[in-house]
């Protein structure tokens, strides 16, 4: 069927305490780190341990952990 979509589940997202992120959600069964930016664009990370998660939403400095850990070092998507 041409042009159906079909709606993804929406993640659930907890708020961060960071200049340049908003909001995290994760889904550790499928190892995907979703970041929703104060910009209001949405990427998702996949391959992410829930280490790393962990460390991320414990970091006291989330945008600092972000830059460092994850960006450049997991493959992403953007889907906002």
């Amino acid at each position: 069927m041409r042009g159906l979509l079909i709606p993804r589940a929406e993640m659930e997202r907890k708020r961060v305490n960071a200049s340049t992120i908003r909001a995290v959600g994760y889904d550790a069964g499928r190892q995907l780190l979703e970041i929703e930016f104060s910009s209001g664009s949405v990427v998702q990370y996949s391959g992410v341990s829930p280490e790393v998660h962990r460390r991320f939403m414990g970091s006291p400095s989330p945008g600092s952990f972000y830059q460092d850990q994850i960006e450049e070092n997991f493959p992403s998507r953007r889907v906002r």
